[in-house]
């Protein structure tokens, strides 16, 4: 996609994914957003070649997953972009940054064949 494309810098770039708990997400969130409770993913951004590190809640993931109706594998990947289009530079505060965080991820899904149960995003 060349909107994601062109906001990474040229050659190959790491990103490190973390499965953990709710609870590190919340440690996490309240430590370095100064939110005190669990959520799904956190992005951190990195430096030089390292875009940065992306916090999955695997709980999160799994009860989401359910929740929508697609399998968990459907639902990392749709918080694997999520958090990597944060450390990309994207935000979703207002309306319009929301729309089009997800027009992005439904295209970067649909790019590797993955479909989000209707409803979810």
């Amino acid at each position: 996609m060349p909107e994601i494309r062109a906001r990474l810098t040229p050659g190959a770039s790491s990103v490190a994914v973390r499965l953990t708990s709710d609870a590190e997400l919340r440690r996490l969130n309240l430590t370095y957003a100064g939110e005190d409770h669990a959520t799904d993913v956190l992005s951190f951004p990195g430096d030089g070649d390292h875009l940065g590190d992306i916090a999955i809640s695997w709980p999160a993931t799994v009860r989401q997953a359910e929740e929508f109706g697609h399998s968990e594998t459907t639902e990392l990947a749709l918080l694997s972009v999520h958090g990597l289009l944060h450390l990309a530079g994207w935000d979703h505060i207002s309306t319009g940054e929301r729309k089009e965080m997800t027009r992005l991820t439904m295209a970067a899904l649909k790019a590797s064949g993955i479909k989000v149960a209707s409803g979810r995003l």
